[in-house]
């Protein structure tokens, strides 16, 4: 049995303003209809979508993840990583539930924020790394380069071995002129972050050169639980677990390694210039999105989803706008975009973690405005979706309904609230908000209060699992 696994965790800082860490790239809709996620599990050919992918990524992303699959009709095993720790560990838990599935089970490992355009060149390279994982081979795929690339690592070949070559080396992400003797030596390949081997096969290597990462993994995956649609992991054995990527770990010090070249349309999305070399562009080399107009502009990537954004009389730009963040920057700084990141975090702004859109398992809500002691959100609750039941000691609630119908708890009541009605939450009221209908529920939220984080919500029970019942009921006066 081939097993495809599809690496989701990390949060894509490096396309903020669009790429949050609550809201991270490969779960962004980049080019056409599908998020990265979606399109990278539908590329794969049928008969492994078939098979039940496995899908890793971060416990905050889990209900995303797992509306994404269900938008798309894939059933997946989702295992919740609570901390992250590069690929490495990653590749080691899917590793051991492929396992548990099939002793003899071969894995595909594929990260989740690449973009190909031609997939049926993949399954071809997959049927090659296939035959050479069958003979025990740690297979994997090397993109034929088409240019000097100085944002990607490298793979030089060694002896061939009918479709596949022993590995020679790996080697970091060059200048410019090593890029382009590597171009020019024609053995070199650009490192695509995709693997097929046996399960076991992995296991045994990372037994030999880190039997600790592999004991923290398998007793994780043993400890954990099932929770809803998930397998969550034992938080204290995973957080053990050193910090690599599967190249450090394995890869690079195995006698066992191969690669197979593949002639792909590829791009790894890591950067907003990647992003515009990938996309379809207009005659003067821009790709405009949204309400965006352009003159006397050329070679530009331009988005906005909130308001209009005009650009005269430039070019090589980078300019996205988003409701609470506009990034301008030109395409040669395009990979230092990370330093903006780290500046907010140092200085705890939340743009770093959400857009002003915040999406929750139950619906989403969109803060509208914000001034002192008060607060104004637009909320949408999907049919048959529930807040948790909660309260809060620093604010009071008004809900306006404005369309469908709420179903809301107050204390000791349970009411129904129609179109253009409204109720109110006083400070300290446990309440809870319900969607009973086959509509989304609409509302208007307006607080008021001394403090109006998110971290004043107190759960005192929760369908979605995100708090410990009796820890809040603990806190309550």
């Amino acid at each position: 049995m081939l097993i495809p696994v599809i690496i989701a965790g990390g949060n894509g800082s490096r396309l903020w303003p669009l790429s949050r860490s609550h809201y991270p790239k490969q779960l962004l809709r980049l080019n056409g209809e599908y998020s990265m996620l979606q399109a990278t599990l539908l590329r794969l050919p049928a008969e492994l979508r078939a098979v039940r992918p496995i899908v890793v990524c971060n416990q905050e992303h889990r209900f995303l993840v797992a509306e994404q699959l269900n938008d798309i009709g894939i059933e997946a095993d989702i295992l919740l990583e609570p901390c992250g720790r590069n690929t490495a560990p990653a590749v080691a838990l899917a590793a051991l539930q492929a396992r548990q599935r099939d002793t003899n089970a071969k894995i595909f490992i594929c990260p989740a924020d690449h973009a190909i355009r031609n997939p049926e060149a993949l399954e071809a390279a997959i049927e090659s790394g296939y035959q050479a994982a069958e003979s025990g081979l740690l297979v994997t795929f090397g993109i034929q380069p088409s240019r000097p690339e100085t944002g990607y690592g490298y793979i030089c070949m060694g002896e061939a071995r009918g479709d596949h070559h022993l590995i020679e080396r790996f080697v970091e992400k060059p200048d410019a002129a090593t890029a382009q003797q590597f171009l020019d030596a024609g053995t070199y390949l650009w490192n695509s972050g995709m693997f097929l081997f046996r399960a076991e096969r992995y296991l045994h290597e990372l037994r030999e050169h880190h039997p600790q990462m592999l004991a923290h993994c398998t007793h994780a995956l043993l400890q954990g639980e099932a929770d809803l649609d998930f397998i969550r992991l034992e938080e204290a054995s995973f957080s053990r677990c050193e910090d690599l990527s599967i190249d450090y770990a394995i890869m690079e010090g195995t006698q066992d390694g191969a690669v197979v070249p593949v002639q792909l349309f590829w791009n790894d999305l890591g950067s907003w210039e990647s992003l515009w070399d990938h996309l379809d562009k207009d005659a003067e080399g821009n790709h405009l999105r949204g309400d965006v107009i352009a003159h006397n502009s050329n070679n530009n990537l331009a988005m906005s989803d909130s308001r209009l954004v005009a650009l005269l009389g430039v070019e090589d730009l980078v300019v996205v706008d988003t409701p609470d963040a506009i990034l301008v920057a030109h395409k040669s700084q395009a990979q230092e975009v990370k330093r903006v990141t780290d500046q907010l975090k140092a200085r705890k702004r939340p743009e770093t973690e959400d857009h002003r859109l915040v999406h929750r398992p139950w619906g989403k809500y969109d803060s509208v405005d914000k001034g002192n002691r008060y607060q104004v959100k637009h909320i949408t609750v999907k049919p048959g979706e529930q807040l948790s039941v909660q309260m809060h000691h620093h604010r009071a609630e008004h809900w306006i309904v404005v369309s469908g119908t709420a179903k809301v708890t107050c204390g000791q009541k349970t009411f129904l609230v129609a179109e253009n009605q409204s109720t109110f939450i006083p400070i300290g009221e446990v309440h809870s908000l319900e969607n009973p209908g086959r509509i989304p529920l609409e509302l208007i939220e307006v607080q008021s209060g001394t403090y109006l984080g998110e971290d004043d919500i107190i759960r005192i029970s929760d369908r979605y699992h995100r708090e410990d019942a009796a820890e809040k009921v603990a806190q309550l006066p």
